[in-house]
């Protein structure tokens, strides 16, 4: 067992308390919250955490590490991408183990965890994304959720791949909902998008920007809206993933306010930070930036500031899913349908929300430990052991400096890529020192954890309602 750890007089921030005091580790787990603790940390290590923000070790619940998509794969394996996650604050991700056509669900889950067991820094969960539902395959999900695999991710884009049609994802809910599962949805009309991507490569238009064209905002919308009521037929809370815009905001608060339906939107530091300008860039360098859904305008980033702000949106996440610019995206070059679909950001979440969200005055300190770290944790079934700082919790802790500053830079990045999405970003405000099941990840600006210490996490059953995160 690990040593204990006595972290002395830092300013304690949860989703709900703010105050300045101590934190008693020992074993792994936190074993007391409060005032002057010396008395019970004989031998411990002593942490002076004056000047620090205390707080809870971030989730991430929307990475995609080592993965296979469009003829290459992420440039981020388990041990580079969780590096950086543990860099930038984050102690836990959910990825995504996916379902290969005609394959099975436990396929798919015994590749991810080969994947992931001996590499990750930080602990570590998957959803299951389905491609390939039908009777073998819905005969999985009681096992699927016994081992710990309490989410289903479904794609409405990516025809041909990766898409599930609208029967069999209400079939899915139906059957998650019995079990104790939550669907999530990537919401977008793939049937405008394969109509709109050949009509414009036919017309020469084949620079990136012409993805964010074929990729509407109205077909998010749609999408979102078609999700959503499939839910309430099936009487089963949904949650939507990397929601970019106003078009498919207004779905949830309609579902949420007139419908009284539960839904959980979840969006990500590019679609509040970046807008679709960015794909004019000349060069071809647009194409960093080409991900599904795209980036919106600065109109779509105020609707979202303002969703967080009235508790429509439950969670900041990052869709990790990097490739490098050369060797990789370039392969689009001519024919922007052939780039891969992706960025990076699992390092900088927490910086870019505490400076542009905190700072700004369009969160509060709670509020952001509640996207970061909370909100995620009870969703996906890993609170309390995860997502707050409380005795008997996991000693998954973060100092965090509020007064160091930054400029995001890919020359100093952990990821695997040669580019960052936010290359020239200020912040101020960044982790000193990281800990995991009382470990130290980061400690005085250097990575100090091995390979493997992240452990798989298995989740509890899905039981609430939106309302307990709002």
């Amino acid at each position: 067992m690990s040593k204990a750890k006595l972290i002395r007089q830092g300013r304690i921030v949860t989703a709900t308390e703010d105050f300045t005091g101590d934190v008693l580790v020992r074993d792994g787990k936190i074993v007391a919250v409060g005032q002057d603790l010396k008395a019970m940390a004989d031998g411990a290590e002593v942490v002076d955490a004056k000047g620090l923000l205390v707080i809870p070790g971030g989730i991430d619940a929307h990475t995609h590490l080592d993965l296979p998509f469009m003829g290459t794969s992420s440039s981020d394996d388990f041990e580079t991408g969780t590096i950086a996650a543990a860099n930038g604050g984050t102690t836990s991700i959910i990825d995504f183990a996916i379902q290969s056509l005609g394959k099975s669900m436990g396929d798919a889950l015994n590749v991810w965890h080969e994947k992931a067991a001996g590499k990750a820094v930080v602990d570590y969960a998957f959803h299951m994304a389905v491609t390939d539902l039908n009777d073998r395959t819905i005969a999985e999900v009681p096992g699927v959720i016994e081992g710990g695999v309490t989410s289903f991710k479904t794609f409405m884009a990516y025809k041909g791949a990766l898409m599930v049609d609208d029967g069999q994802l209400f079939r899915l809910m139906e059957v998650v909902k019995k079990l104790g599962g939550i669907v999530t949805m990537h919401a977008e009309n793939a049937e405008l998008i394969e109509t709109l991507v050949p009509r414009f490569l036919k017309e020469g238009k084949t620079d990136p920007v012409w993805h964010e064209r074929a990729h509407t905002a109205i077909g998010e919308g749609e999408a979102t809206n078609r999700a959503i009521s499939l839910s309430r037929v099936a009487g089963h809370p949904c949650y939507i993933v990397h929601l970019t815009c106003d078009e498919a905001l207004h779905h949830v608060k309609d579902s949420l306010t007139r419908h009284r339906h539960p839904v959980f939107a979840e969006t990500c530091p590019q679609y509040l930070l970046l807008d679709r300008e960015i794909y004019e860039k000349p060069n071809f360098e647009g194409a960093k930036w080409v991900m599904s859904p795209p980036l919106r305008t600065k109109n779509d980033q105020e609707a979202l500031w303002a969703g967080i702000r009235d508790g429509f949106i439950q969670t900041i996440a990052t869709d990790h899913c990097p490739f490098n610019f050369h060797g990789q995206k370039d392969v689009g070059k001519g024919n922007f349908a052939k780039i891969p679909n992706g960025a990076p950001g699992i390092e900088n979440r927490m910086n870019l929300m505490y400076t542009y969200g905190v700072l700004e005055n369009r969160i509060s300190l709670n509020r952001f430990v509640q996207l970061m770290s909370t909100n995620p944790a009870k969703i996906f079934g890993m609170y309390p052991q995860k997502g707050t700082i409380a005795p008997g919790s996991d000693a998954d802790i973060v100092l965090f400096d509020p007064k160091k500053e930054n400029t995001i830079s890919v020359k100093t990045s952990k990821q695997r890529c040669d580019y960052s999405s936010f290359e020239g970003f200020k912040t101020k405000g960044e982790p000193v020192a990281v800990m995991s099941r009382g470990e130290w990840l980061l400690k005085e600006g250097k990575i100090t954890a091995p390979k493997g210490h992240g452990k798989f996490v298995k989740r509890a059953r899905f039981t609430g309602t939106s309302e307990m995160v709002r």
